[in-house]
């Protein structure tokens, strides 16, 4: 059970080497179990029970499934983000290096481990804009084979390597793309060819590196496994698995993948922008309902923030805080921090714990050892744009921000399950310090 879901999960992570494929993806799985696709520039048409989405920028989505019984509702609302740290390519891409070599010019996305970069295979994806007269169109491209890759220092020329070394990125992490026979303008033309356009009708492009290496699942007893990109498809997969076993009649069940969490949220695509809180605000008026029961709506409202969380590393298990650590195999994450970095708090924590219970899911607890200043994300981000009460929660994983992650196949179960009972639930806020969970 626990490796065929792994299998299901690596099967999505392959088919999105980028957050425009993941939600490209999502989008599809979506559709195959009948939700209809909105559009934000349209009016809506939205009625009691039925199923929609929305996308943003084709690198973030919503997807909403509404109840029967709305007359005194809430939004259910489960987030992650579809983007890992990875590099760019720029506009003008291929340098020219002694007349035998061409490289591709990148800069950092994201806040990546760069040694994982080096020496492995490595291609091309992402979307580019074609013109066809006055009509812009933007298209999918993924260079599905080995395509460019990092080359590392020899130890001989460099003897410090085992010591420390410091990556930088306009030097070091530049891939190679051809020798000698590569001529100026072959990066454009391969694109070109790909898409089947010709060269002067792409007028933009927004193209990343991803990891060739195939995702496995290994260990002793098979226990583990290892992709890119666990951060964050992990979480946005077993989110929206659980979107779809999910039904309560009073709620209306939202999930959100947003793109640009790892470099900040702040776009409109992000979890910082008002994405959210539009499409929430749409719904309602769509149901012809007031403002007054808007925000009546999110004083009830539940939001899980799912991002994956560190787990104690078998090397340096000194990194991580001697209690409130978590690992691989053994359940869900509650993320907390007093500088409120993760949001969740007492209350919240208590409602995630009891939706815990219910599905026979274990619990782990993780907080940043005090002397050590831990990451955020996009769970109170999100919160400065429509406020409810949210947790903060993950799978445990290593090497997070490695082009190559491994976490436990159990845990991607366990997600699923939990996902599934809160999307079963109706989160009701019955007094100023009491909450009822109605399944």
């Amino acid at each position: 059970m626990y490796k065929e879901i792994s299998e299901e999960l690596v099967s999505f992570i392959k088919k999105s080497p980028t957050a425009f494929h993941a939600i490209e993806q999502m989008s599809q799985i979506l559709k195959a179990n009948g939700y209809q696709e909105l559009l934000e520039n349209e009016s809506w048409s939205i009625v009691p029970g039925g199923r929609y989405f929305i996308t943003r920028n084709q690198s973030s989505m919503m997807a909403f499934h509404l109840g029967e019984d709305l007359d005194c509702y809430s939004f259910n609302v489960a987030a992650s983000h579809s983007d890992s740290p990875t590099f760019k390519m720029k506009e003008n891409a291929e340098i020219e290096v002694r007349g035998k070599y061409t490289q591709l010019n990148t800069e950092g996305y994201g806040g990546m481990l760069c040694s994982t970069w080096l020496d492995r295979p490595l291609s091309i994806a992402g979307r580019v804009l074609v013109r066809d007269q006055d009509c812009y169109k933007s298209q999918l491209i993924n260079i599905d084979r080995d395509l460019v890759l990092i080359p590392n220092v020899a130890i001989h020329m460099n003897r410090n390597a085992n010591d420390g070394v410091t990556y930088n990125k306009q030097v070091d992490m530049l891939p190679l793309f051809g020798g000698s026979e590569t001529k100026a303008g072959d990066f454009k033309k391969l694109i070109a060819e790909y898409l089947n356009v010709k060269v002067e009708d792409i007028y933009g492009s927004d193209l990343y590196l991803y990891n060739r290496m195939q995702p496995s699942v290994w260990g002793a007893h098979e226990e583990f496994i290892s992709s890119p990109q666990l951060d964050d498809l992990q979480c946005a997969y077993t989110s929206l698995q659980g979107f779809l076993k999910g039904n309560n009649e009073k709620s209306i069940n939202v999930i959100a993948c947003f793109d640009n969490e790892e470099v900040g949220s702040g776009t409109k695509q992000g979890a910082g922008s008002t994405f959210l809180y539009d499409t929430l605000y749409r719904l309602n008026k769509s149901l012809g309902k007031t403002d007054e029961d808007f925000y009546r709506a999110l004083a009830s409202s539940f939001m899980l923030s799912a991002d994956n969380a560190h787990a104690v590393h078998p090397n340096h298990p000194e990194k991580t805080d001697v209690q409130n650590c978590v690992y691989m195999n053994e359940g869900v994450v509650i993320k907390s921090h007093a500088g409120q970095k993760y949001t969740s708090d007492a209350v919240s924590i208590a409602i995630f714990k009891g939706l815990c219970e219910k599905a026979n899911v274990p619990v782990q607890f993780f907080s940043n050892r005090s002397d050590v200043l831990g990451g955020s994300t996009l769970g109170n981000i999100a919160m400065a744009q429509v406020s409810m009460n949210s947790v903060d929660i993950g799978l445990p994983q290593l090497a997070m921000h490695s082009s190559y992650e491994t976490a436990g196949i159990k845990d991607t179960y366990y997600m699923i399950q939990v996902m599934e009972e809160f999307f079963n639930s109706h989160i009701e806020k019955i007094s100023s310090n009491e909450f009822k969970v109605i399944k």
